[in-house]
């Protein structure tokens, strides 16, 4: 009878729970590093990011009952607005370095042919990470819209900077989060948690749970935000199968050539 074995070179590194912990503590210390530098280049770049993120406001002031310009009642809010907005700038631009830093902590947990998806991982996360963001800023105006009229013609919006800039932030964010859903599922499908026909079986409740988080997540909570992102997370799944049968096939023609 004969055992199958893994070759020593295609395991982990083999590092006790401490040294695992040390290096974890270096790679937070590196990523809160990245996170200060991108702050202070966003802290540089806020009033450019402001005029884009005003955008949405101007568009829906057609309605004559929309004020395009933001009240401010607080002397402090527009300086605490713009610490928040640099710390939200700052992590968005250091984004491919935490994916890469993520990475790089769990890669020694990975066989040696699953750590060559290190530059993909790193690339799609931050690619879906901005497509989330930009869908979620030209939904804006509609979400928007539609909270407006459930008021009628009789209220007049006009909002603080901190009310809507942060609204605007925390949809982008949710969006950004919300589409790194397709990198979870393949990443469980290539570490064997799960499989592409075990994800099959399970889609509709798979599309249920979708819904019901995109729900949670979205700040808004209104139906127009909730579908702009559940439909798109609901496609990834689907892509996620069909990538997680390729990475099955690819693995089962590299252990027929072995």
């Amino acid at each position: 009878m004969t055992t199958n074995t893994i070759p020593a070179s295609d395991l982990g590194d083999g590092m006790s729970l401490m040294e695992h912990l040390v290096e974890l503590r270096s790679r937070v210390f590196k990523c809160a590093i990245a996170v200060a530098i991108g702050a202070i280049v966003g802290w540089l770049v806020y009033p450019a990011v402001f005029d884009i993120l005003i955008e949405p406001l101007k568009e829906l002031s057609k309605n004559p009952n929309v004020k395009d310009k933001l009240i401010s009642l607080d002397p402090l809010e527009i300086f605490m607005l713009r610490v928040k907005m640099s710390a939200y700038i700052g992590l968005i631009l250091a984004m491919p370095f935490l994916l890469w830093q993520l990475w790089q902590f769990i890669a020694p947990g990975l066989y040696q042919n699953e750590r060559r998806y290190a530059s993909a991982f790193v690339l799609s996360a931050t690619l879906l990470f901005l497509l989330g963001a930009s869908i979620a800023y030209f939904t804006l105006p509609e979400a928007l819209k539609f909270l407006q009229s459930l008021g009628g013609d009789n209220i007049e919006y006009q909002y603080s900077p901190q009310k809507y800039l942060m609204l605007i932030i925390y949809m982008m964010v949710a969006f950004g989060a919300g589409f790194q859903f397709p990198i979870v599922v393949v990443f469980l499908q290539l570490v064997g948690i799960v499989t592409p026909k075990q994800l099959s079986s399970f889609r509709r409740f798979a599309i249920v749970i979708i819904f019901v988080v995109a729900a949670v997540i979205t700040p808004s909570a209104d139906p127009i935000s909730l579908f702009a992102l559940a439909i798109p997370m609901t496609i990834f799944y689907e892509i996620s199968i069909v990538i997680g049968r390729l990475i099955h096939r690819s693995k089962a023609k590299a252990e027929a050539a072995a």
